[in-house]
């Protein structure tokens, strides 16, 4: 068990190698994003494919990607385990359809830029940028119940 554990990093060095403060390894094995085994003294040991789930990590919050769905898009890849070639195609092909739709979103974003925050507005009942696809404006204002699929249940 020495030996092995001689190969794994300490919560320390991952730190020090993936630029990325203690406290946030902790927050990220909280939110099962990464793991660590336990040494008998009940300190954290990470195995050295860590750095590039942390890098990967690391790249998807820079794009702005929620860390929910980085959890989502990691899960073909559980945390501490190694991968299979099938989990990291799965991987690579969900990281592409939501980088896709990230891409979708800007892109709609800024071809609207001038016409809707340009003409200052910003209205509740036309701007689509701050109110896309309201399909329960028309019926006119207070609360509506909704259903699971986001139709009228009932007035309230």
């Amino acid at each position: 068990m020495t030996t092995k554990l001689a190969q794994l990093l300490t919560v320390g060095e991952v730190a020090q190698r993936s630029g990325v403060p203690i406290s946030t390894l902790h927050f990220y094995e909280a939110k099962g994003l990464i793991a660590s085994i336990r040494s008998r003294g009940n300190q954290r040991r990470f195995s050295r494919d860590i750095l590039r789930r942390i890098a990967i990590i690391r790249v998807a919050q820079r794009l702005g990607v929620p860390l929910a769905e980085i959890i989502d898009l990691l899960k073909p890849v559980p945390a501490g385990k190694q991968p299979t070639a099938a989990a990291v195609r799965e991987l690579i092909a969900n990281w592409r359809r939501a980088l896709q739709a990230r891409i979708d979103g800007l892109t709609r974003l800024r071809d609207h830029l001038d016409g809707c925050i340009g003409c200052g507005c910003l209205s509740l009942e036309d701007c689509p940028l701050r109110n896309p696809s309201d399909r329960l404006g028309a019926d006119g204002q207070g609360a509506v119940l909704l259903d699971g699929d986001g139709v009228r249940a009932a007035n309230c």
